[in-house]
């Protein structure tokens, strides 16, 4: 199975960002995974350890880079 590298960060809302107390912010840093494909090592990432407990699909860019 190949090597995956995925990242989440957090993006501020509009109303954050107007208010200008909205900051981008890192979820889940840099993370090797093994897996079937970019889709499995997303969900191996975020579900590893218990799940995370800020991430809020609606919120968050999801980052998948192989690693070949």
């Amino acid at each position: 199975m190949p090597l995956f590298e995925v990242a989440i960060i957090r993006k501020p809302s509009k109303k954050e960002v107007d208010e200008g107390t909205g900051m981008e912010g890192l979820v889940l840093a840099p993370t090797p995974v093994v897996a079937r494909d970019a889709n499995s090592a997303v969900i191996a990432a975020v579900t590893k350890d218990g799940g995370l407990k800020d991430f809020d699909p609606n919120k968050c860019e999801v980052i998948v880079r192989p690693f070949a």
